[in-house]
């Protein structure tokens, strides 16, 4: 009996093992037959009215210019946009499953509520934000920690803090960078030992309140009102800032006040500089360090440069370029509040409590972010005639939003979409630890070869022959093409029930849409009658040529 067992038990062991594979691997492929068309996620937020305001500014706007819209895209089409842009990545195989098997009238308000609740979307655009707040850089390891600060950032989306209460901790926050990462903000801006207000001042402007003022360092600023002296005042606030065991403010030193100084061009000495904004300083508290009074008055209700800036920015993100380019850079708001765009949606962010979470549900749900980045005109050759005798139609469409607009994924969305589309299932926190290791080393080796594009991510960055060329030959793109049983090449050539599954499978893994029925028809009948080894390498081209297929590097 003792030997029965010993043989018994090892092999119950490997056929639990084995049933648990087989059902992983089945899982993305059952639930497309399951019937099971709801997804478990909270009710959408209520944004009729401000959803409303926006369609109507642009159906104004399309009518008023003589522009007949692109028509809706196919919603598959906009759940591989949303999870590019919250995510960073393409939906898994068993996403596009349950979206597909999701029948409910809201089902688009719900899915990208259940986004914006999931972990993946804080961790991505914790790291998009970061990059206008810190930059990129790693900077002097002892005294800033970029690592940390982007965690904070990913909790405080996660908890979906309001925006102005991230801010004001950027800015006033005291104590040491690893314990109170948000310091980092400050730490960001030591260089060689010393803090430079100036480059504080500067980030304060463009990251927040959508200005490039950085040339009014040195001089007046060219082209518009921004004078020399109020971008001094506004760099002054930080002038007690210091760093010894973290950051504090330090008003007097030995009895003396200590004061922001500048040397002065026409005199070559130095100058004392006193803390003041350039504008609305009944905006400014009379208390508080001088961090705390700058951060309240950068994040006061009334302070539309604010609301405006992250609107532009989060519009950038979600389209993958600003409504109003440079997107740290935006004209003066007027005097009173308009019926465009970017004060319609800042009033109704600052009227929510600032709520990112709303104003991304807000933006996605609207007319523009729906519509086909093809136009009607693409399609019928006759109007294809008509609309290229004129070479700004396309701009005009897409100048007043009227199609979506094409944008090349940045390099952490090619490599996301790769790794996504190598895996039947999700590919999130919950994955295994080796998954989820080898995710962030493949990362980290794409983008040192690849690219980053820094903190000016949405400025025009066209591809490149190299870049297409590292897509076309590289390691990755290879290795993550085979047909082996942990790929899902491999996968779903195993269990796709048969020939056109399998296509049609590839094709929603890589480019989150089916074949057309002629391409459909071309692989299928490549696939039949050929040996198992020759229908893995068949796989393995087609997924590599999706891989490398246009389609599959921009967002449409």
């Amino acid at each position: 009996m003792a030997a029965v067992l010993r043989w018994f038990l090892p092999l119950a062991v490997i056929q639990i093992v084995v049933l648990l594979v087989v059902w992983a691997t089945w899982r993305p492929f059952l639930l497309q037959r399951s019937g099971d068309g709801r997804v478990d996620v909270e009710p959408s937020f209520q944004m009729s009215d401000t959803v409303a305001k926006v369609n109507r500014l642009f159906e104004t706007r399309w009518d008023q210019s003589g522009l007949v819209p692109a028509s809706q895209a196919p919603q598959l089409q906009i759940l591989r946009r949303l999870s590019l842009a919250l995510y960073g990545t393409v939906p898994a195989l068993e996403e596009i499953r349950r979206f597909e098997a999701d029948r409910a009238p809201d089902r688009l308000a719900r899915w990208v509520t259940g986004m914006l609740r999931d972990r993946r979307f804080p961790e991505y655009f914790a790291e998009r934000l970061a990059r206008s707040y810190v930059g990129v850089d790693g900077g002097d390891f002892i005294v800033y920690r970029r690592d940390r600060f982007v965690e904070w950032l990913t909790e405080a989306l996660a908890e979906n803090r309001p925006y102005d209460d991230i801010v004001r901790e950027m800015i006033a926050n005291r104590g040491l960078w690893t314990g109170s990462p948000s310091t980092n903000f400050i730490t960001a801006a030591l260089v060689m030992g010393e803090l430079e207000e100036e480059k504080l001042a500067g980030r304060v402007f463009r990251a927040f309140l959508g200005q490039r003022v950085d040339c009014a360092q040195c001089h007046d600023h060219p082209f518009s009102d921004w004078k020399q002296s109020q971008f001094e005042g506004v760099a002054a606030f930080f002038g007690q800032t210091r760093l010894s065991l973290g950051v504090f403010d330090r008003a007097e030193v030995d009895g003396q006040s200590v004061e922001f100084e500048v040397l002065d061009q026409e005199s070559g000495k130095q100058r004392q500089v006193v803390p003041r904004v350039p504008f609305h300083d009944e905006w400014l508290p009379a208390s508080g360090t001088r961090r705390a009074r700058l951060a309240a008055w950068v994040t006061h209700p009334d302070q539309r440069r604010f609301d405006r800036a992250i609107v532009n920015r989060v519009w950038g993100l979600l389209f993958g370029k600003p409504y109003l380019q440079p997107v740290d850079d935006l004209p003066d708001p007027t005097e009173q509040v308009t019926e465009d765009l970017l004060d319609i949606l800042a009033v109704d962010f600052r009227d929510r409590g600032r709520d990112l979470r709303q104003l991304i549900l807000a933006i996605v749900l609207s007319r523009p972010f729906l519509l086909d980045s093809q136009h009607s005109a693409d399609q019928d050759p006759a109007e294809k005639v008509v609309a290229a005798a004129s070479e700004g139609e396309v701009n005009r469409l897409l100048d007043e939003w009227a199609v979506f607009p094409l944008t090349r994924l940045r390099p952490e969305q090619v490599i996301g979409a790769m790794l996504q589309a190598s895996s039947v299932g999700t590919i999130d926190r919950r994955s295994h630890l080796i998954v989820r290791t080898m995710r962030l080393i493949r990362e980290s080796e794409f983008l040192q070869e690849y690219g980053d594009l820094g903190e000016d991510e949405l400025e025009i960055h066209p591809g490149t022959i190299p870049q297409a060329l590292l897509r076309m030959n590289g390691e990755l793109s290879n290795a993550l093409s085979q047909a082996s049983p942990f790929s899902s090449a491999g996968r779903v050539l195993a269990v796709s029930p048969d020939d056109e599954n399998v296509v049609e499978n590839c094709f929603l893994l890589c480019l989150t849409r089916s074949p057309s029925a002629e391409l459909k028809a071309v692989f299928v009948e490549q696939l039949r009658g050929q040996s198992p080894d020759q229908r893995k390498e068949i796989i393995e081209d087609l997924v590599w040529s999706l891989f490398n297929s246009e389609p599959f590097a921009w967002n449409h």
